[in-house]
């Protein structure tokens, strides 16, 4: 399917099921977004029930670095766009999330990520209500958040994207290019093509954990 406003190609290829091995039919679909560039979605369902999806990233930027301190309500507006590939750090309450097999590309504002973080922060204090200190630590990280929406607690927003295709967008924000050794610690969590090497690499990842864990 394709229009003038959004070009589309689609294809299919066939392969086996690798849980009931019979015929599989895998949908690929080429598009392009504001902000994440040329992209490739990849899905495939068995009547097993056996599913897949990914997106596949197609153009590559220079690996960059955003950081933005949060002072005030008003900071919370800045907008965030995270790709598949962007890692999210917030030092103050120790929270690190990289990207994994399953994640999400949005944009939404600093006070959407905080949502999302809390989410999985208030499902984690539910596993860990036994854990005496483990349990006041998730009960921190929690007070610290609903104080950052007050504008009482500073919080420092920082995101890593070693394909370069999320961004902090605020005046306030500062951006760098990542050095090739500093990308090539970030996780990806996505299909990546390796335009050198005309390979296919798979990053399995998938971690939101605190810094140091």
């Amino acid at each position: 399917m394709t229009t003038e406003q959004n070009p589309q190609q689609t294809f299919d290829t066939f392969t086996s099921c690798p849980l009931c091995h019979e015929d599989l039919i895998i949908h690929w679909i080429s598009d392009n977004i504001p902000f994440f560039g040329e992209v490739m979605y990849i899905t495939a369902l068995c009547d097993c029930s056996f599913r897949f999806a990914d997106t596949m990233i197609l153009t590559q930027k220079e690996p960059v670095r955003y950081e933005m301190t949060v002072e005030t309500i008003d900071d919370l507006d800045a907008r965030i766009v995270r790709s598949t590939s962007g890692t999210i750090r917030i030092p103050e309450i120790g929270i690190e999330v990289e990207p994994g097999m399953i994640s999400d590309s949005y944009v939404t504002n600093i006070e959407g990520v905080l949502d999302r973080i809390q989410d999985v922060v208030v499902t984690a204090s539910k596993w860990v209500k036994d854990d005496e200190e483990k349990y006041a630590i998730s009960l921190d990280i929690l007070k610290k958040m609903n104080d950052a929406r007050l504008g009482k607690q500073k919080l420092t927003i920082i995101i890593e994207d070693p394909l370069g295709n999320s961004a902090i967008i605020s005046d306030k924000a500062i951006s760098k290019t990542l050095t090739p050794d500093e990308a090539s610690d970030l996780k990806t969590g996505m299909i990546i093509f390796d335009v050198d090497s005309s390979e296919i690499t798979v990053d399995t990842s998938d971690n939101a954990q605190p810094l140091g864990e």
